[in-house]
């Protein structure tokens, strides 16, 4: 068990089980535990004193993410991930995020547009630095910008678990490195494109869903070589 000082309640206006869900959901995508770590009960309950309710429904919030496999008399495992999930996972993620891209053009606004530029900026700055875990914070904004902007709830809520599971398929794998200067230039022409005049939606929706894609098939040989070593 991946327990620490660090994963500690901060009280707030919402249920115990929405907390436990958030601090526990961070853990896993910063790899605090492992696919096929046990989230054991009586550990939980004693690290953040709480009683079992609170905490099952955290469990069955993190199983609904797709982070976490509750086992019947066994109880939680940290989800393992698979070649086929990833597989799977991109190219409807690719689709849909391309949909929401061409939807946003028409619906974009200073405000987004600055903050997707602060978001570029914070991504500069991780690819001099090698910080991937920056670079991902802040890649996760610029693509919530856009998406936010779409304006289909029903599409920002499907991105929203589809792009949960892509980070924590990257996270686990902490020796993954994506080519983060070419990931940023790409950044750099979608932002460029909702910035320019008369952009066509095809266009911008295409170089969206072509990223993601190739981002799915680096992915892919990472994983080969990972499981040949």
């Amino acid at each position: 068990m991946a327990l620490d000082k660090s994963l500690k309640l901060a009280f707030k206006p919402v249920g115990l089980g929405a907390q436990v869900s958030e601090i526990l959901t961070q853990a896993i995508l910063e790899g605090r535990f492992k696919g096929g770590d046990q989230l054991v009960e009586n550990d939980l309950q004693a690290h953040f004193g709480i009683s079992r309710s609170p905490l099952r429904e955290a469990l069955r919030e993190l199983e609904k993410k797709g982070l976490v496999v509750l086992v019947p008399r066994k109880g939680a495992f940290v989800k393992r991930i698979t070649r086929k999930e990833v597989d799977e996972n991109f190219p409807v993620r690719a689709a849909l995020e391309g949909l929401a891209a061409k939807l946003a053009l028409a619906n974009m606004t200073e405000d987004a547009l600055k903050r997707m530029s602060r978001a570029l900026e914070k991504m500069s700055t991780a690819v001099r630095t090698r910080d991937t875990k920056l670079f991902y914070t802040h890649h996760l904004d610029f693509h919530e910008t856009f998406i936010e902007r779409s304006g289909n709830e029903e599409l920002i809520a499907l991105l929203k678990n589809l792009r949960m599971q892509s980070i924590w398929h990257r996270f686990s794998y902490q020796y993954y490195q994506e080519d983060l200067e070419k990931s940023f230039k790409v950044h750099q022409q979608i932002l460029g494109l909702y910035l320019k005049k008369n952009t066509r939606a095809e266009k911008l929706g295409a170089l969206v869903e072509n990223h993601i894609n190739v981002a799915r098939d680096r992915f892919l040989a990472y994983l080969e070589e990972f499981e040949r070593s």
